[in-house]
């Protein structure tokens, strides 16, 4: 089966083959113009040309029309001298079978019609009932031509099978490496969130515990130092949490979808205590109706958050940040305004707004965010609330 599935013109040692293949043809063409009775037995000049017409048999896979003109002018006046015609009946095969196996079959009809008709005009030229009894048997030319147009067939189709898996199997590789590098971008965004957002709010936190502290040393203000610290210790702790989740969903050794539990919704009331602690003035409209799908909940929390991080490193001392979230017909609005000073121009711009946008994106939705015609920031979203499967 691998012999008639593989391509002839790119089987190894194919000449050193078909050298083998012209000897053992040679050999049962001498046999049968010893032993076989049809015509007279070759004489010298019948014995060289008989013999002649299997040297181009080494080369069939190269040239194999080349290889059965040669034979034709090799075996036509074999024939017209009416040596034994069954002698080179085999090694005729074989040439007509190379050509319908490696080429076009319209080739292989006319290569078939003109040698039909060749030999009909050498026999009939020779004695007219060989003609007839070669137009009888002009059947089993016809059946090694369609033997060699089917096997050619056949092989088309097993490379075309194997061209499909081969496909199939590099579009495997790549969807892995797309689900890799998105689980990558996935992990950084978290992260980025995580710990900007952490690190902001117990700078502010350690800023303010200072500040008390530098303020009076000598009436201090023992409850308002405890409470910052405190902050500062709940902080931590839930960053560790997350960060835990995080890591944890590095080390899993399981299906490549396994992941942490994706923050929601619910953890927005947390975020806004956490801005508040840190000295913004935060004022929440949430209107919310049904529950968004996870990857949405999730979105909208991260994007949320980053903005509160960003109003409270950004907007100055003690901004007033509105929060709207409000689900409508087939999309959520997310929308974080302050009325801080902004970024400061030229600075560096960091990953903060490039991750929001990467979230909005990654469930189908939208982001804007800029500077306000009437001073501060805003940051606004549309989220769908139909996500397809398989979004992060």
């Amino acid at each position: 089966m691998a012999a008639v599935n593989r391509d002839p013109r790119t089987v190894p040692h194919g000449t050193r083959n078909d050298a083998l293949l012209a000897v053992v043809l040679a050999a049962a063409a001498v046999c049968a113009g010893l032993f076989i009775d049809d015509g007279r037995r070759p004489d010298a000049l019948g014995w060289t040309l008989l013999l002649a017409a299997h040297v181009p048999i080494v080369w069939r896979r190269r040239r194999p029309l080349l290889v059965l003109a040669a034979m034709v002018v090799l075996i036509a006046p074999y024939h017209a001298l009416d040596n034994n015609h069954a002698a080179p009946t085999l090694v005729a095969y074989v040439a007509l079978y190379t050509v319908a196996v490696t080429g076009r079959p319209l080739r292989t009809v006319l290569t078939g019609a003109a040698v039909l008709s060749v030999s009909l005009t050498v026999m009939l030229t020779v004695n007219a009932h060989r003609a007839l009894e070669l137009l009888q048997t002009s059947g089993w030319i016809i059946a090694v031509l369609f033997c060699g147009i089917d096997v050619r067939y056949y092989r088309q189709y097993v490379a075309s099978i194997v061209e499909r898996a081969v496909r199939a199997e590099r579009t495997r590789e790549e969807e892995a490496r797309r689900r890799v590098a998105e689980e990558r971008l996935r992990i950084a965004r978290d992260l980025h969130d995580l710990l900007a957002h952490s690190i902001t709010l117990i700078g502010v936190q350690a800023s303010v515990a200072a500040h008390v502290l530098a303020t009076d040393p000598e009436r201090l203000d023992r409850e308002a130092v405890a409470k910052a610290l405190d902050d500062i210790s709940g902080t931590c702790r839930t960053a560790r949490g997350e960060l835990r989740t995080t890591l944890e969903v590095l080390r899993e050794h399981g299906p490549q979808d396994t992941r942490g539990p994706l923050p929601g919704l619910d953890g927005l009331p947390d975020l806004v205590a956490a801005a508040r602690l840190a000295g913004a003035r935060v004022e929440q409209d949430l209107r919310i109706r049904t529950d968004p799908p996870p990857a949405v909940g999730a979105a909208a929390y991260r994007i949320v958050q980053e903005a509160l991080t960003n109003a409270v490193r950004h907007a100055g001392p003690e901004p007033a940040v509105r929060l709207r979230l409000y689900d409508e017909p087939g999309a959520l609005r997310v929308s974080v305004t302050d009325d801080g000073t902004g970024p400061v121009p030229g600075g560096n711009p960091g990953f903060g707004l490039v991750g929001m946008r990467e979230r909005a994106r990654s469930v189908g939705g939208t982001l804007d965010a800029g500077p306000r015609p009437d001073g501060g920031f805003e940051v606004t979203a549309a989220l769908p609330l139909a996500v397809g499967e398989g979004t992060v």
